[in-house]
């Protein structure tokens, strides 16, 4: 299946769905996005990079730096920040981070969704979407 696909599906079967998108942290690239609404364009080119300013800004590699440091573990890849959720005046955005530490998936939902089953069904959508690759 392909990713425009899976993301397609993610978005039929995740309550309140407007949206979902796939992020490569490493190149800085927005590999895919299916919305079912409008959305600005100038929204949809900052995705990636506000994506990366989540799971990689200076501050957040800083915490977790001072995480591995007081908890003694060493450096291996993996990241303390695996899934971040944004609510929005109007709006539910999740962000989950792919076993592939550096790869993202965005979820946008409307308000009125409920949290618990945007937050189940997002992670089932994961799987697929990440042998999408």
């Amino acid at each position: 299946m392909s990713l425009d696909s899976a993301l397609e599906k993610a978005v039929a079967t995740i309550p309140d769905c407007v949206a979902a998108g796939y992020v490569d942290l490493d190149s800085g690239m927005l590999l895919a996005i299916k919305t079912v609404d409008s959305h600005a364009q100038e929204v949809i080119d900052l995705l990636a990079a506000a994506t990366a300013d989540l799971f990689q800004g200076a501050n957040v590699q800083a915490i977790e730096k001072i995480f591995r440091r007081v908890r003694g573990v060493q450096e291996d890849g993996r990241h303390y920040f695996q899934e971040i959720i944004v609510n929005s005046e109007n709006l539910l955005h999740i962000f989950l981070r792919g076993k592939n530490q550096q790869q993202v998936a965005t979820f946008v939902c409307r308000k009125g969704a409920n949290l618990g089953m945007v937050l189940t069904k997002s992670r089932m959508a994961m799987p697929l979407i990440e042998s999408s690759l």
